[in-house]
């Protein structure tokens, strides 16, 4: 499962919907979900890519603290 949060949605998808394989980079990642969002991939440059040990992926803006 791949959840993805932007602009203050939140969506969840599955690896297959997206074009997501094991073993692919952040980039390739970012740029499958921003052509799932139908979005330039340049909107997702600041945002993570989140490997949770369960195999999910979290991608979210970064976090900023203070």
């Amino acid at each position: 499962m791949v959840h993805i949060r932007f602009e203050g949605r939140s969506v969840d998808v599955t690896e297959l919907q997206l074009g997501v394989a094991a073993g692919m980079n952040d980039v390739a990642v970012k740029e499958q979900v921003a052509r799932h969002l139908d979005v330039n991939s340049d909107r997702l440059s600041a945002y993570i890519v989140d490997r949770r040990p369960s195999g999910d992926l979290i991608v979210r803006p970064e976090a900023i603290y203070g």
